[in-house]
């Protein structure tokens, strides 16, 4: 957690797996003053105190999660081939509008 360094300012939430719920996390962010969005497991006690998981707010990671999986899909991103910023940009690009076009005509299995 010390590697990251917000730039230019602080983060107002961080958000995680059950397997960040750790009371080291927690207490990393509330000692910066972020709001932690991480689910409780099962075998912890109950916070109290803290305010209240919003799965409004974590529904917003599940779509970062989802996209990031598919982008996996495409072994040329995940794999990191392209080595400038600018190449890797326009795989990026390629990749979007493959998918965008795979929605439009979803029967093309091409």
């Amino acid at each position: 957690m010390d590697a990251v360094r917000p730039r230019y300012r602080k983060p107002m939430w961080v958000m995680g797996d059950k397997g960040y719920s750790y009371p080291k996390v927690r207490h990393w962010c509330e000692k910066r003053g972020i709001w932690d969005l991480i689910p409780q497991r099962s075998d912890q006690l109950r916070r109290d105190g803290r305010w209240a998981f919003s799965k409004r707010a974590y529904r917003g990671r599940n779509v970062v999660e989802r996209c990031i999986g598919w982008l996996k899909v495409n072994r040329r991103l995940s794999t990191r081939y392209e080595k400038l910023a600018t190449n890797f940009m326009s795989m990026l690009k390629l990749a979007f509008i493959d998918r965008y076009l795979r929605a439009l005509e979803p029967s093309d299995t091409a």
